[in-house]
């Protein structure tokens, strides 16, 4: 059985209900999944999965959360090289530069993206819910 987690931070709960989406995609498509939030994952963790899916909301000037998410994501880089990753996040503002920059990011350190992230405008509407699952069975494959 495929092994998988869901790592996510979330300041107002839509990049939360985001996760719960993921990992439910990945459990029906019949992987072991474990989700995280971001304070509970590091880098260390990374060899015992065979797929992560990573969620973080744009923030500030289109950024990763400064604080807890992306020290985490950068402590987690070096086992990014040739794993199956999935990102996804919601925003309130902008066009989606946070995501895109982030997979840039995770390309340069090797990172198997699965497919583009999943963004959503503020809560997850059941199109932004559906996208999410997808992804947790596209990344449990």
């Amino acid at each position: 059985m495929m092994k998988t987690a869901v790592v996510y931070w979330s300041g107002t709960g839509n990049t939360e209900a985001m996760a719960q989406e993921v990992e439910q995609g990945m459990k029906d498509a019949g992987a072991e999944a474990e989700v995280f939030e971001a304070a509970a994952f590091s880098g260390d963790k990374m060899a015992e999965y065979d797929a992560i899916a990573f969620g973080c909301p744009s923030m500030g000037d289109e950024e990763l959360e400064d604080t807890e998410f992306a020290p985490m994501f950068d402590d987690c880089k070096n086992g990014l090289s040739g794993k199956k990753i999935g990102l996804f996040g919601s925003y309130g503002w902008g066009d989606g530069e946070w995501m895109r920059n982030w997979e840039a990011s995770c390309k340069e350190a090797g990172a198997n993206l699965i497919q583009d992230g999943v963004i959503c405008n503020e809560e997850p509407d059941d199109e932004a819910k559906e996208a999410c699952r997808n992804l947790g069975k596209t990344l449990a494959q």
